[in-house]
């Protein structure tokens, strides 16, 4: 059944090319989800207990979204219910943007109980420690700054923010024909999203790797 799911999938890929602009390109991985911040301990990028309209951070097609929690500080959220690519010009218009080709991560999040946490903040550091998602690795590297609670550390070698499962671009929790158009837009588009292999570059070998996931279930 699958495997006629993936046929119709590649004969329909051009017709539905657009159909996963904005989407979802990764949830955080329900293993790996925590990051460190030096005064405040652990944060939680997967978590959306005890808030109705909560989710957990999802890395969109140019942003982020959703919820980070922290047991010491409460909720932080990395961008405003507009949605984005987010100008962080104003109060209104605030939120963490993601270079879906280079995975560079910048603007601001918001704690409502320590303020702005600036995502471009590690960039700035000597030696350069930029807040960036390795879409090759599929997780989260560097560090946010903020000036009330300090650096936030994305990740090291043992503990860090992961993205989900390969095949899931569309973010549901499961692997359905939506991540299809999903994988297809981004490998149209020469979008790091479709890089699934961890070749650093986008080719035949993700073809394989989507499928291969796909097939696996997650």
């Amino acid at each position: 059944m699958k495997s006629i799911i993936i046929l119709a999938a590649c004969g329909a890929a051009t017709l539905f090319s657009s159909a996963a602009d904005a989407q979802v390109v990764a949830r955080i991985s329900p293993v790996d989800r925590f990051a460190w911040g030096e005064n405040v301990g652990w944060m939680d990028f997967a978590s959306a207990d005890n808030v109705p309209d909560a989710v957990g951070v999802r890395v969109q097609t140019g942003f982020l979204t959703g919820w980070i929690w922290a047991e010491n500080i409460g909720w932080i959220r990395v961008g405003n219910p507009g949605g984005g690519p987010y100008d962080n010009t104003t109060g209104d218009d605030y939120g963490v943007n993601v270079n879906i080709t280079t995975g560079a991560l910048s603007g601001y999040a918001w704690s409502e109980n320590t303020g702005w946490i600036n995502f471009s903040g590690g960039a700035l550091a000597s030696p350069a420690q930029p807040a960036r998602i390795d879409f090759a690795a599929r997780r989260f590297q560097g560090f946010a700054w903020s000036p009330n609670i300090g650096w936030i550390n994305l990740g090291n070698s043992t503990t860090f923010v992961g993205l989900g499962c390969p095949a899931d671009l569309t973010g549901e929790g499961d692997v359905d024909f939506g991540d299809f158009l999903a994988f297809f837009n981004c490998y149209d588009q020469g979008d790091v999203c479709a890089e699934i292999d961890g070749s650093s570059g986008i080719d035949f070998g993700d073809f394989l790797a989507f499928f291969n996931s796909y097939d696996a279930g997650c």
